[in-house]
């Protein structure tokens, strides 16, 4: 398995390494090649932020986007976020979802049942990371109506986990940006590296619910 893979199966987390992305898309062409996911469609994407901006002090922060953030007079710079479904401890699109469509696995997977998605968006609108999709949707029918079609997301792969194998995503990661692991194996990966988790306090304990804690001490 890739370096990123540190574990798979039951409780095991997918989490981006932004110091080590450089948005050469292999992820997101991953993923379409293993799930022929189409072309106009994606379950992981490349967000970039802050592009074409240095980062300030360029001494201290240019290859620490994590560590930047939240510094007075900081800034990251060009940051590449690989974003996805992150299968969070506290899934706010599990929570409004009002058709019971979306839920939370005792094995930690949030997976969609698309008999009872009714197409309303509300996991859109409560996901702060974008993850959810609606390929099928009427966009101007959507925006008035929530007639979005059935929702689609990354699965983070669970069939290959169930045998051993990591995300294709991670997988094929030509610089293990994606870390996939217990909350425990990301936070010492991290650490190993020098680097820092991107999210602040608030989205990391969506992300890893009380398992947050695993990540003090870092500039999240």
């Amino acid at each position: 398995m890739g370096q990123g893979v540190m574990s798979t199966g039951d409780d095991a987390r997918i989490f981006p390494d932004v110091e080590a992305c450089i948005d050469c898309g292999g992820c997101v062409v991953a993923c379409k090649r293993t799930w022929d996911v189409p072309r106009d469609e994606q379950r992981i994407s490349i967000s970039t932020m802050l592009e074409g901006q240095p980062a300030e002090p360029m001494e201290r922060y240019n290859t620490n986007s994590g560590g930047a953030l939240g510094q007075e007079d900081a800034s990251p710079g060009e940051t590449a976020i690989p974003m996805q479904c992150y299968h969070c401890e506290e899934a706010p699109c599990v929570s409004v979802c009002p058709t019971d469509s979306l839920i939370k696995k005792d094995n930690g997977f949030v997976d969609v049942r698309d008999n009872l998605c009714v197409g309303c968006q509300y996991c859109l609108s409560a996901c702060p990371f974008g993850a959810p999709q609606f390929p099928g949707s009427d966009e101007g029918a959507a925006r008035l109506f929530g007639n979005g079609g059935t929702m689609d997301k990354c699965t983070m792969c669970e069939e290959r986990q169930d045998v051993g194998k990591g995300p294709a995503c991670a997988e094929e990661c030509a610089t293990d940006a994606l870390l996939v692991g217990d909350a425990e194996e990301i936070s010492n990966e991290l650490d190993r590296r020098g680097s820092d988790s991107f999210f602040n306090d608030v989205a990391m304990e969506i992300i890893f619910g009380e398992d947050a804690d695993e990540f003090e001490g870092s500039n999240a």
